[in-house]
């Protein structure tokens, strides 16, 4: 190794990499952690398993450990160990030497600038990995035992609120499924259920197709490659992107009037549900409420709700308990493989209930997505603020007796 500044390490002195190959089937009752039991860029496990539950060689661990993630780097997958335990071997197990704090340690492989040193060391297309030899000579700031206790103690405070706060989301989400579940099977008003095609519903509900609340249509995406289509436009055109706002009061891209008139794109007014009937990774079948005039690509159905019959956000309430069920269908179930169809979606059972009971429903729904979404933006805030003290502080660009924490109080109550 190329001899460092005394003012610098290397990972390399920092810890040791142990590749101590366990049989699990002789650690039964071990805890076993996977990759699938490390959520990116935090730095405790996520979940665990059984070491009686997998198969072929482990590698062994041991509490004060650091398991970091070696495929794919740029997922930000590492974990301090606070038990004993057998892990998957595309984990490696990194051993804080003497002198380094274990907490430490964890932060080190988290800061934004080994992450990018792992990356620039992958290899193989398919699966990128990244290796020991490269990592261990990623250099930082020398910091003695007891400043890495005090950086160590900043970040991981951050990191187990953000934690806090992660959990706060999920313990909200779980609120609004159930609590979507019984308004569309038991409704507001306590009254008998009857069998429909869709379940039970209350007595006095309608099940009715989707198609009968307004007309249902799609859109398209004008050439990129025609200026007048996109020059200078002002008139909001949206992609399936923009569902997970929920409500959509305004466009990140424009086109032209004359991109209206040539693309044959529509014109959705405000109160459209919208529907993502293609996209990536969850994108299909999320659905959101159209706040303002605008157009949309060829991944969107829009339905120009009657708001005569049904609120649209009650639309959208039943539609996000059809999510799983709309997937399905897009996925080869009576649909064009891998996206949904207008026709499906007009013939789309929905319950109806009379619009009193409606927007009681929907204030309902309101409510608890508000409380979803600040806990996601006071999510967001801490995000930023880790990843910042990560660089600065790792980076030596600021030291923790320079830091006016009083931000944080508010942010623990």
């Amino acid at each position: 190794m190329t001899s460092l500044p005394d003012n610098a390490t290397a990972l390399g002195e920092l810890c040791d990499v142990v590749a101590k190959q366990v049989d699990p089937a002789e650690a039964s009752n071990a805890l076993y952690l996977g990759l699938e039991h490390v959520t990116p860029g935090r730095m405790r496990p996520s979940a665990g398993g059984r070491a009686a539950d997998v198969q072929s060689s482990k590698f062994a661990f041991r509490a004060g450990d650091v398991l970091y993630g070696k495929l794919r780097p740029y997922l930000d997958k590492a974990v301090l160990a606070d038990t004993d335990g057998v892990c998957t071997t595309e984990l490696l197990v990194l051993r804080p030497k003497a002198d380094v704090d274990p907490a430490f340690l964890a932060c080190v492989v988290h800061s934004p600038a080994f992450v990018a040193h792992a990356m620039s060391g992958v290899t193989g297309a398919p699966h990128p990995r990244t290796s020991w030899p490269h990592l261990a000579q990623f250099t930082l700031p020398r910091f003695e035992l007891e400043e890495q206790r005090a950086l160590a103690a900043l970040l991981w405070r951050v990191h187990d609120l953000l934690l806090a706060i992660d959990s706060s989301v999920e313990v909200s989400q779980s609120l609004k499924r159930a609590a979507l579940r019984e308004l569309f099977t038991r409704g507001l008003r306590g009254e008998p259920q009857k069998e429909t095609e869709i379940g039970p519903v209350p007595e006095s509900w309608q099940v009715i197709p989707l198609g009968s609340l307004g007309k249902i249509g799609n859109g398209s995406t004008p050439k990129k490659s025609v200026p007048a289509y996109w020059d200078g436009g002002a008139f909001p055109w949206l992609t399936s992107a923009k569902v997970y706002d929920r409500d959509i009061a305004a466009a990140d891209q424009f086109v032209t009037e004359t991109a209206l008139k040539e693309c044959h794109l529509p014109i959705v007014k405000p109160g459209a549900v919208l529907v993502a009937i293609t996209g990536q990774g969850k994108t299909l079948g999320h659905c959101a409420v159209l706040r303002t005039k605008a157009t949309v690509s060829q991944h969107l159905a829009y339905l120009q709700t009657d708001t005569a019959k049904a609120d649209a956000g009650f639309v959208r309430g039943y539609l996000e308990t059809q999510y799983e069920y709309l997937r399905q269908v897009a996925s080869g179930g009576g649909s064009t493989k891998g996206a949904l169809t207008c026709a499906f979606l007009r013939t789309l059972p929905i319950p109806l209930a009379g619009m009193a009971e409606q927007r009681e429903i929907v204030a309902i729904l309101d409510v608890l997505d508000r409380k979803i979404e600040l806990y996601r933006k006071k999510r967001a805030v801490l995000e930023e603020l880790f990843r910042a003290l990560l660089h600065q502080l790792m980076t030596g660009e600021i030291r923790v007796d320079e830091l006016d924490l009083s931000a944080l109080e508010g942010a623990e109550s």
